[in-house]
């Protein structure tokens, strides 16, 4: 509930003329994902396994050129692979999921403590985070 609140809040504050934008830049995605650094990712327990979303980041990759991450220590090396952005069309952040495209990653059960997280913008930039799992464990 917080997750969406903190959500509904973040987009009150864009402007309208935000609305207009198609956000496939790092310009355009950066000040929603720095916004929204908090739910980046998240973990759920289901059928027996850690369950690894990166919904968030997904629905703003448009503008993002690499998800990588690192569990338990480790640096954010893996990288997640994103369906590509669909350019030209009415939501090129459309998550169509059409050639078997995941939200998320399988983990044994209880096995995703911290996880590390790097994003990589189409500028060349970068933004990190670091979660711990009770921050982002989802019921």
């Amino acid at each position: 509930m917080l997750r969406i609140c903190i959500s509904v809040a973040t987009l009150a504050m864009i402007s309208t003329a935000a609305f207009a934008q198609d956000f496939t830049t790092a310009a355009e995605v950066k000040p929603i994902l720095d916004a929204t650094k908090p739910q980046w990712i998240a973990v759920r327990e289901f059928d027996g396994k850690d369950l690894l979303y990166f919904t968030n980041l997904l629905a703003w990759r448009c503008g993002v050129a690499k998800i990588r991450y690192g569990l338990n220590g480790e640096a954010p090396a893996t990288v997640f692979a994103m369906e590509a952005c669909h350019e030209g069309t009415a939501q090129p952040n459309a998550l169509l999921m059409a050639n078997g495209e995941l939200l998320y990653v399988t983990h044994d059960l209880g096995s995703v403590q911290t996880v590390s997280v790097e994003v990589e913008f189409d500028d060349n930039t970068k933004a990190t985070a670091e979660y711990a799992r009770a921050a982002i464990l989802t019921p």
